[in-house]
């Protein structure tokens, strides 16, 4: 029987941020008049940004795995909050681009920018290589959360 002690405590312990993780957007959500699915709308909305990818209604869509529907719900909800905008793209004057206003950088960097500041200075005390591994372990994590069985 092989010995899995080592690699479960480290799941458990990536299961236990996780639930953390969780916790906190619930309470960014509530705390705002926002849905969880609001605030993952948010990040992939951010994470669009940093990667220059072009945001609109099909493609959050797809990300948050909303119908139609549930996709015009939650960006209509989000633009009435003020933390999303709708822009017309410059280059096809028919596709509309989503963009995250500015005020809800702020909101989110006032609440969850102490979580980020303890997560750069843990990451600051470890070495290049041990960085690099906590990256390979994440990239493989995202990559196992997201392949299909």
């Amino acid at each position: 029987m092989v010995n899995h002690e080592p690699e479960m405590e480290i799941v458990h312990l990536l299961r236990a941020v996780t639930v953390e993780f969780g916790v906190l957007q619930g309470e960014f959500a509530a705390g705002h008049g926002m849905h969880p699915t609001d605030v993952r709308a948010l990040i992939c909305l951010l994470d669009a940004g940093r990667a220059g990818t072009d945001a609109t209604a099909g493609w959050l869509g797809a990300q948050l795995g909303l119908n139609s529907a549930g996709t015009t719900s939650v960006i209509d909800r989000l633009v009435r909050l003020g933390h999303v905008v709708r822009v017309r793209d410059e280059r096809d004057r028919r596709r509309v681009l989503l963009g995250v206003d500015e005020r809800a950088l702020e909101l989110g960097w006032a609440f969850f920018g102490p979580l980020i500041d303890r997560t750069v200075d843990l990451l600051q005390g470890f070495d290049d290589t041990e960085v690099a591994t906590v990256r390979r372990f994440l990239l493989g994590m995202r990559e196992a959360t997201t392949a299909k069985p």
